[in-house]
């Protein structure tokens, strides 16, 4: 092969991967965010089963961790049975970051907790931000979780 051939082929694969690239790297920041999601969607029912022993969500300050290792704070008669989750600590997001977690709520009116993900950007309040209420959006695009 001469110099102008192998130039040829290369910048041929330079212009496919110019076109293709994006796509691929689109499909990867979409699914990772449906990761996200699903984890989010499966605290519901863990954090249901705390709910029927303890009669309340953990707290804010308790956070997600209350799930998997008995709070300092609970009462010596509360009937935490755990761990309620699957592992021995809290799973982080597909970015590597710990869960948001809030309760009572304050984005919404349901008595349930607020979690969320601070999505691949890592800030606050921002459109990749998957969480498990309804944002306030007007488009149709925004992630959430299925347990509204």
């Amino acid at each position: 092969f001469t110099l102008v051939e192998l130039l040829i082929v290369l910048g041929i694969l330079v212009m496919l991967f110019a076109i293709v690239g994006p796509r691929v790297l689109k499909r990867g920041k979409k699914a990772d965010a449906n990761i996200a999601s699903t984890q989010i969607a499966a605290f519901k029912p863990v954090l249901d089963h705390y709910y029927i022993d303890l009669k309340s969500y953990p707290t804010t300050e308790q956070g997600l961790a209350a799930l998997y290792e008995r709070p300092d704070d609970l009462a010596d008669d509360a009937d935490w049975d755990g761990p309620y989750g699957d592992g021995f600590e809290v799973p982080k997001d597909p970015w590597g970051r710990k869960y948001k977690y809030e309760y009572p709520s304050t984005h919404s009116k349901r008595d349930f907790p607020d979690i969320w993900s601070l999505g691949a950007d890592g800030e606050e309040d921002t459109e990749d931000d998957v969480v498990n209420w309804k944002k306030e959006k007007d488009d149709d695009s925004s992630i959430e979780s299925s347990d509204e």
